[in-house]
């Protein structure tokens, strides 16, 4: 059988062999496609009838970068992994580089990570001025390692480099160009004989021989260089604390600089070796794949069903959450229909989603013109009359049960039979709102996470009514309005806000029982969370972190903790960050200060649930804190899987990550949970049970897998495979 990737080596009458790299969907650098590169290399310089050497790749894309599929046979040993150095010296350095005949890369639509490694190691490189250039290594837990933490900042200065490898941020070719990165810019039609051309000037000393890896007119005084390092060093560690290989990309750059490119060629290679195999790069690889996977499931995507064309969309309520889903829409260019009970309300809408549009104008992300674009995509309306051809109708409306019977019942008549009926109900039974039409194949939630235009989470709710081709529709609309989609069963809370709900639970029980407030949210942030259990309760508001308690209780009255903390802060007018006190206090530009005033509800609390303070709680440490706020969201969200509520384990990490901001460094809520091992998480949790009450009962999918050593995260026909 013929190896997946290769490349093709042609050789043009005057001389140039073009070397094209085939390894579709982008051309990612296997190691096949490393070895046979190589060997092309190797017979271009043999061959006499090749004055030249063009690199390019196959239909439109230069190449993607190293081949990430082919991290995890590495990771499991089941792969050989080449000897350290062999890539980024033996093949990129000692062959490509260093070749005794000049080379020239032809970039085309991508050329990242190893793509674009691969093109600074040629001797020129000329791109079209929309192609991707850049090196995004850093967002898969490791560091570029084929050169690029050398030649980029001898390319482009060490400030830009760092930019790109730090924030893993592409520049487009134009931008590229002016950066010195690429040599000239020229049409798609012209690139590989420009390159042709190039390559032959060098060949004949009218253009000049560079190696890369050599150049200096790019980097600073060596003084000055450790300035801007030192700099680079204490933003990596403000932004992420808990992150190692962002300081290692950094040492490597240093090396190179101070010791000379060849130091740091083997530095950097040393390096790449050690952090694939860290638990940073594991998890961001799987969170890489569970992102690409979320939009695959079983009974629905391998039906053959194509997504229909959705031209026309309506929004009904134009509030906080109606506004920013409008605004989602808008900005992927669907026309928008926004539908309000009066002038009034509708006004207010329409002004939230011009304050959304311009805060991206004020921020660089968007021109006046597009602004302008953007916003003539909507209408308002008063009533369902324009409805009569809409596509996809997404109700945000406040959660009333009668409300939105009385509105899907309208949208039956109104609409048509094709349309497909959504609910952005975070927390309503999706047959309870269906239930008095004969429309319920059509009815599906669409679930987005506030504010609505921001956050990357959609979760498409289906109940056992909803047909596969709806499923299929908005799967297709989340896409195009660059959500990751998750698809969840229709149960109180779904899959993130039921997961989660236990967070502030956990959290409020440990205060009655003496621990601190601000050391629970501290713990929590130091883990990676961007707040705490109590700081995320005043940003939602205690109103609304009361009425979805009720629900809770109402459903899973077994294990909720009624606390009375939130609701006799209430009745002093503390209601969270929109009332300027709850946990916190508020007075400047939404800062939030700790505030000594809460220990006086935190006694009335503590007496009215007849608790005495536990000192051992005072001493514990911030991995205990993290455990005692989490495992209850683990034991949740395996309740979740059993019932079926997600497809798989992954998705919920995805979810946990998109629509909670659970490190993605973590791998996610059920990657850390098998990380850590069902075992130990199960005899925490009796633990607790014993000591606190029914709130930690582990559900009898965590138990049986810890008592069989299965991974939480293992579909159920594996565990019955190893029964």
């Amino acid at each position: 059988m013929a190896p997946k990737g290769r490349t093709e080596l042609e050789v043009g009458p005057d001389g140039v062999a073009v070397i094209t790299i085939c390894n579709p969907p982008v051309n990612s650098l296997s190691i096949d496609v490393l070895h046979s590169l190589k060997d092309s290399y190797e017979e271009a310089l043999r061959r006499s009838d090749v004055k030249a050497i063009v690199v390019t790749g196959k239909g439109g894309k230069f190449s993607g970068g190293f081949d990430i599929s082919s991290f995890g046979g590495v990771q499991g040993g089941q792969m050989v992994q080449p000897k350290v150095g062999y890539i980024a010296i033996d093949i990129l350095t000692d062959t490509l580089e260093a070749a005794t005949k000049p080379s020239v890369a032809a970039i085309d639509g991508l050329a990242l990570g190893g793509g674009l490694e691969v093109a600074m190691a040629c001797h020129a490189r000329i791109s079209t001025p929309t192609a991707q250039l850049g090196l995004p290594e850093l967002q898969l837990g490791i560091i570029p390692g084929f050169g690029g933490t050398q030649r980029l900042p001898r390319l482009v200065g060490l400030t830009k480099s760092l930019e790109m490898m730090l924030l893993s941020k592409p520049i487009k070719g134009d931008e590229a160009h002016q950066l010195g990165l690429v040599d000239a810019l020229v049409s798609p039609n012209d690139l590989v004989n420009t390159a042709r051309r190039w390559a032959l000037d060098i060949c004949e000393l009218k253009r000049p021989w560079i190696k890369s890896l050599y150049k200096t007119d790019k980097l600073e005084p060596l003084g000055e260089a450790r300035e801007i390092l030192k700099f680079a060093r204490a933003q990596a560690q403000k932004q992420a604390a808990n992150l190692h290989h962002p300081l290692v990309c950094i040492d490597a750059i240093e090396e190179g600089i101070v010791s000379g490119p060849r130091a740091g060629l083997w530095k950097e290679a040393t390096a790449f070796q050690e952090l694939l195999f860290s638990d940073t790069c594991k998890s961001l690889v799987h969170v890489f794949f569970s992102q690409r996977a979320t939009s695959k499931i079983p009974g629905v995507t391998d039906l053959g069903l194509m997504p229909r064309k959705i031209s026309k969309v309506a929004i009904l309520g134009g509030g906080l959450m109606g506004s920013g889903i409008a605004t989602a829409m808008i900005l992927s260019n669907y026309p928008v229909i926004l539908k309000e009970v009066n002038e009034k309300f509708l006004n207010a809408g329409i002004d939230r989603i011009k304050a959304n549009l311009q805060s991206r104008v004020r921020k660089g992300k968007m021109t006046e013109e597009r602004y302008e674009r953007a916003l003539s995509l909507v209408s308002g309306v008063l009533d369902y009359e324009p409805f009569k051809d809409v596509d996809l109708v997404i109700e945000a409306v406040i959660e009333n049960v009668k409300l939105k019977q009385q509105i899907f019942s309208d949208l039956e008549k109104y609409c048509p039979s094709h349309c497909v009926l959504a609910t952005n109900t975070s927390t309503i039974d999706l047959n309870l709102i269906g239930e008095k039409t004969k429309s319920q194949a059509r009815i599906v939630g669409a679930h987005f996470f506030s504010p609505a235009h921001v956050m990357p989470l959609l979760e498409i709710v289906r109940t056992q009514h909803t047909s596969p081709q709806v499923v299929i529709d908005l799967l297709d609309v989340g896409k195009r309005i660059k959500k990751t989609p998750i698809v969840v069963g229709n149960c109180t809370g779904f899959a993130v806000n039921r997961m989660f709900f236990p967070y502030t639970q956990s959290a409020l029980l440990f205060v009655d029982h003496g621990m601190d407030v601000y050391k629970i949210d501290r713990a929590c942030t130091k883990f990676g969370m961007p707040m705490g259990p109590f700081r995320l309760a005043d940003l939602v508001g205690f109103g609304v972190a009361v009425a979805t308690g009720m629900q809770y209780l109402e459903n899973f009255p077994d294990r909720v903790y009624k606390s009375m903390l939130l609701p006799l802060m209430m009745e002093d007018k503390r209601a969270g960050e929109a009332t300027g006190k709850g946990f916190y206090k508020y007075e400047n530009k939404r800062k939030a200060t700790p505030d000594p005033e809460i220990m006086t509800y935190i006694g009335k609390s503590r007496s009215m649930a007849g608790v005495t303070p536990d000192p051992e709680l005072m001493k514990l440490s911030e991995k205990d804190i993290v455990e005692m706020v989490f495992f209850p969201v683990i034991n949740e969200a395996c309740r979740v899987l059993d019932e079926g509520i997600a497809v798989k384990a992954s998705d919920l990490d995805i979810a946990s990550i998109f629509g909670m901001g659970f490190p993605p460094y973590r791998g996610g809520v059920m990657f850390w949970a098998d990380s850590i091992g069902a075992k130990y998480i199960h005899a925490k949790l009796e633990e607790w049970t014993k000591r606190y009450g029914g709130f930690f009962k582990p559900c009898s999918y965590l138990t049986e897998r810890a008592a069989k050593g299965v991974p939480l995260s293992a579909p159920a026909n594996q565990v019955q495979a190893r029964l």
